[in-house]
């Protein structure tokens, strides 16, 4: 039966798919620990209380990076090369998703506005992230492998989505509201397409990688495909809601150490 687990599990038990797999979640989150830190360091006067809550995320980012590199280090694996077609940050940012990279590089300070823009892009990527490792929580908490580094960083991204909604509430609260929904409209829709072209784009690679049949990719191609279809028409809605979360101040205090794989 073809479902989410049996397909992690075969990815997982393939060196070279799970190298490619934990080469692209790395790279990814390396991408975010450097753009969190880059955005600290250039808030406006105005916002710097903000300023550590960006660089925890930052932090965690980063912290996320290296647990994939050890993960692919305990198997014996050295990181590989991503085709850039499977690499969903650069993809991002290429499509004016969040705030642009030349802009990062600079050493001008951030507008209010720009801050918005982050936190709108990073409330709708931390959607995605949070409900993909609830998934991979779901069914591989206890494995002896990644279990720990699923269960640490899946805690993390609940975190992040937390803080998304509790500082855009506060913005919506100084008068932002117009501008945050519009952000957060264009963010979710231009993610749902990306998401899909990386997904198919990551598929693809799997399969040449494990061998699978014309008809299991044509399936699996098929069901990405259809989730596309439902997120274009109503499934985007839940990456623009806004609401207090249960726990305030999530990302206050340092990051917490990543495991150990040896």
């Amino acid at each position: 039966m073809l479902s989410a687990k049996s397909l992690f599990q075969e990815i997982l038990d393939n060196d070279e798919s799970y190298r490619l797999f934990c080469s692209i979640a790395a790279s990814g989150e390396s991408q975010g620990g450097w753009e969190n830190a880059r955005i600290a360091a250039l808030v406006p006067a105005s916002e710097r209380r903000l300023a550590p809550r960006i660089a925890r995320h930052g932090a965690d980012e980063d912290k996320h990076g290296r647990i994939f590199n050890a993960l692919m280090k305990k198997r014996g694996l050295e990181p590989v090369e991503i085709p850039p077609d499977t690499d969903y940050t650069m993809l991002l940012e290429r499509y004016g998703i969040g705030l642009a990279h030349e802009k990062l590089k600079d050493d001008q300070p951030l507008t209010v506005q720009d801050i918005v823009t982050y936190l709108a892009h990073s409330r709708v990527t931390e959607q995605r992230a949070s409900e993909q490792m609830d998934l991979l929580r779901k069914h591989f908490a206890d494995h002896p492998e990644i279990g720990r580094a699923v269960k640490m960083i899946s805690g993390d991204e609940d975190n992040h989505l937390a803080y998304c909604h509790e500082e855009l509430l506060r913005f919506a609260y100084d008068g932002h509201g117009r501008a945050i929904q519009r952000t957060l409209r264009e963010c979710a829709l231009a993610e749902i397409r990306i998401y899909r072209d990386v997904s198919l784009a990551v598929m693809a690679h799997m399969g040449r990688i494990l061998g699978w049949s014309r008809a299991r990719a044509s399936v699996l191609a098929a069901g990405i495909h259809a989730v596309y279809a439902y997120e274009r028409t109503a499934g985007w809605r839940r990456m623009v809601s806004l609401r207090m979360p249960e726990r305030r101040g999530a990302l206050d205090g340092p990051a917490t150490a990543a495991p150990e794989f040896a």
